[in-house]
């Protein structure tokens, strides 16, 4: 009789993993790989293109503040479907824009140079006379008038304020200088090629940016974006068009007042109106100028007058062409100028605002 294999006792049946488990695994973990793969290869690209992106940002954001001038010429009749010219004409329009005042800086230096140059050579050889208005000061001209020939009375060469500018020290300033100035002109000409290419893209461009970011973070993402367009447009305005609007109206009354190179130190006034409160630097340097030259009531008038302007556009016009575009409240229009000047230059004047709106965006819908 053939024995039996002993009972197995009954015990728990070994788990078997459902067949699309594994597979769902796999695909996270594919997922997951491919999501870090794209992530580093744009950081890799981001950096190999690194000196690139200010010319980018800036190309950008004037391409957002003209956006709806692009799409008006766009549905002319004659420039229907024309896109490669009307980028054309707009990228040539910006670069005049640009160019222009630089020009009118180097004209005007160019006109000056001359005199300059004698007026070096008469400091160098004479030193520079004391003015006369400080013997009339009401306290204070004992020691102005003594460290100003100590200084400054005598020749150049020999002046104690002038042994600290040693040779090297000046070669280095204007290697330093020559280095900046020609990576602003590389800077300037690659934002004109990407702002061409931007606007010859047209609306293909647009859609496929606001069509990628509905597929990557939703369908509010593209009305975000839209704010954020509105809101560096309404920062075009506010401050470009103001400070430009400011400029103008000082232009005339550097003019009227007698001030040297009224059209120059206009054009300076509207770039420092672009930033706030910096206006009164200008033209209260022409009136302290105006001043020192016998011309009291002119310099009197000129900086009452300046001060009213700036008032005007800091506190009426420039909050409202910016708050209204946006939707925020003043405080933050100024936080995000400001605070995007100090961390991003020039560049976070414009992106500064934006920043803000999304901010706002973000606080809207959390306490809905």
């Amino acid at each position: 009789m053939i024995p039996r294999p002993p009972a197995v006792p009954p015990g728990p049946s070994p788990r078997v993993p459902p067949p699309g488990a594994d597979m769902h695994s796999r695909r996270r973990m594919q997922r997951f790989a491919s999501v870090a793969l794209y992530t580093g290869l744009v950081l890799l690209a981001l950096w190999v293109v690194r000196d690139f992106i200010p010319a980018v940002a800036w190309a950008c954001v004037i391409a957002t503040s003209l956006w709806p001038l692009f799409r008006k010429l766009e549905r002319q009749p004659g420039l229907n479907g024309r896109t490669t010219i009307i980028a054309t004409l707009l990228t040539i329009v910006i670069a005049l824009l640009l160019v222009l005042p630089v020009g009118i800086g180097i004209a005007q230096a160019a006109a000056e140079a001359h005199d300059l140059a004698i007026w070096l050579h008469s400091v160098e050889q004479n030193g520079v006379p004391i003015p006369d208005f400080i013997a009339n000061l009401p306290f204070g001209s004992e020691p102005v008038t003594h460290w100003w020939n100590t200084n400054l009375g005598q020749p150049l060469k020999a002046s104690p304020a002038m042994k600290g500018l040693h040779g090297h020290e000046v070669v280095m300033f204007g290697r330093n200088f020559g280095i900046r100035a020609v990576h602003a002109l590389m800077v300037f000409a690659f934002t004109l090629v990407t702002l061409f290419v931007i606007f010859q893209a047209g609306p293909s461009l647009s859609g496929a940016v606001l069509k990628g970011m509905r597929r990557a973070f939703g369908a509010e993402s593209a009305q975000l974006a839209e704010r954020m367009a509105a809101a560096v447009r309404g920062t075009v305005s506010g401050l470009v068009v103001v400070g430009i609007g400011e400029g103008v109206l000082l232009g005339i009354a550097y003019a009227v007042t007698g001030v040297p190179h009224a059209t120059l130190l206009g054009l300076i006034t509207a770039i420092a109106a672009m930033l706030p409160f910096c206006a009164p630097i200008v033209f209260c340097g022409a009136g302290l100028w105006l001043f020192l030259q016998g011309g009291t009531a002119g310099a009197i008038g000129l900086v009452v007058f300046g001060f009213a302007v700036v008032f005007i556009a800091e506190h009426f016009v420039r909050p409202v062409l910016i708050g209204n575009s946006t939707r925020l409240p003043f405080l933050l229009v100024l936080f995000g100028i400001l605070g995007g000047a100090e961390t991003f230059g020039l560049l976070g004047v414009f992106i500064g605002p934006a920043l803000m709106t999304i901010l706002m965006v973000l606080w809207t819908d959390f306490v809905r």
